[in-house]
């Protein structure tokens, strides 16, 4: 057996099976690019669904860790430590809110949205106890706990962890009127992917944010941006609402704040909003921990500049225009995304999304399907631009092969 087969029958004797990986066995990584047990070196075009944005093994972020390390790690919430207040007082900064709550998942940062909203909802808009309602989009993803499955359209996320928990109802993605049809008084708050990327990187129309927006804002009903995939510079903005010009009531963050180096995430809002909450009713042991806030704070720091942002904005134009190129030849049906993120929905003639993803990785390069069809794109932001051509040339070898 090779290394590679050694190491995935490791993992299948003694791992449950949540995820079914490509059959790669990765070692080192560095920049956008990953290498295996066996020596290969393969572009990362999926950069761990937006948490790498910034790269594999980036020198800031390790030396902030490194340095947080020699110092303190952890303290959990009993006390105080001295990177909490810089931590909250930049991603504030960064979003224009006032107050930050942080947590460790993404899913957990929904969930805590979630009780956020509810608990506005009860105390400061004066929905009766119990009756509150969010809405939600269909074909959403926002993590996998049993509270967020529930209202999830995928029968493969949500069949079989029954029962559910009510207070939820889905209408469609992009439909504004089917949206203001299910507002009501009972509504505490509008939970949206700005874009879709589980879906399949599927972009809203032009003007469905804003239109949420004001709904409602007229409605009084609170706006949650989930930016954990979307945000902090994958679009080509800081976040992928400014595009509409949309600032939502609270914004739900993950994946890319701990910059692939530690897992954070973070809900941050209004004082009004987050204001709800007193000592002893959310919390988390791990979240906002010295090491994660360290990280956290020149993930923040590289933002601020905007460098990134702007290289995502450029290459994204490139890669879209390039994309563009492959549709109505047979093998690509249609591609959508923002920046440099992009759906490729691939024509049955040329195989399932996994065939062609498997191909890819037989060219070195590292992809992941969505929905069967459909690949998503998502290289670090970091990647040059010669890189990038490179991994378009081999998905054109694959598609045109």
């Amino acid at each position: 057996m090779t290394s590679t087969e050694r190491g995935i029958a490791a993992a299948e004797a003694h791992s449950a099976h949540n995820y079914h990986p490509l059959p790669v066995v990765v070692a080192t990584a560095e920049g956008a690019w990953m290498t295996d047990v066996e020596g290969r070196r393969y572009l990362d075009m999926l950069a761990g669904y937006s948490a790498l944005n910034f790269g594999h093994g980036n020198r800031r972020l390790l030396d902030a860790a490194r340095a947080q390390l020699e110092r303190v790690t952890l303290t959990s919430r009993a006390f105080h430590h001295d990177r909490f207040a810089d931590f909250c007082t930049r991603l504030a900064e960064l979003c224009g809110m006032e107050l930050v709550l942080p947590m460790n998942t993404g899913a957990e940062a929904v969930e805590t949205a979630v009780k956020t909203a509810r608990k506005w909802g009860y105390e400061i808009k004066g929905v009766p106890d119990g009756r509150a309602k969010i809405i939600v989009a269909d074909n959403n993803f926002h993590g996998r706990t049993t509270t967020i499955v529930s209202f999830s359209t995928d029968p493969e996320a949500r069949a079989g962890f029954g029962p559910y928990t009510p207070g939820f109802e889905s209408v469609p993605y992009g439909d504004l009127a089917a949206m203001e049809a299910a507002l009501d008084d009972h509504t505490v708050a509008v939970l949206l992917e700005p874009i879709q990327g589980e879906a399949g990187v599927l972009v809203p129309p032009p003007g469905y944010l804003a239109g949420v927006r004001e709904l409602t804002r007229d409605r009084n009903v609170l706006f949650i941006a989930d930016e954990i995939q979307s945000g902090l510079g994958r679009t080509g903005r800081t976040f992928a609402c400014e595009h509409e010009g949309v600032v939502p009531d609270m914004y739900v963050l993950g994946k890319a704040l701990g910059g692939g180096v530690v897992p954070v995430s973070a809900v941050v809002s209004s004082r009004e909003v987050l204001g709800v909450f007193a000592p002893g009713e959310h919390g988390s042991t791990f979240g906002g921990n010295p090491l994660a806030c360290a990280v956290a704070l020149e993930v923040l720091a590289m933002l601020r500049t905007g460098e990134l942002q702007q290289q995502a904005t450029e290459l994204g134009e490139h890669l879209h225009n390039e994309l563009g190129l492959l549709v109505g030849g047979g093998a690509v049906d249609a591609v959508r995304g923002r920046g440099l993120w992009a759906g490729v929905d691939i024509n049955p003639s040329r195989g399932t999304g996994r065939d062609v993803s498997e191909q890819l990785m037989e060219r070195r390069v590292l992809v992941k399907d969505t929905h069967g069809a459909t690949l998503r794109l998502a290289p670090p932001l970091v990647i040059s631009k010669e890189d990038l051509d490179w991994g378009l040339d081999q998905l054109r070898g694959v598609l045109e092969g």
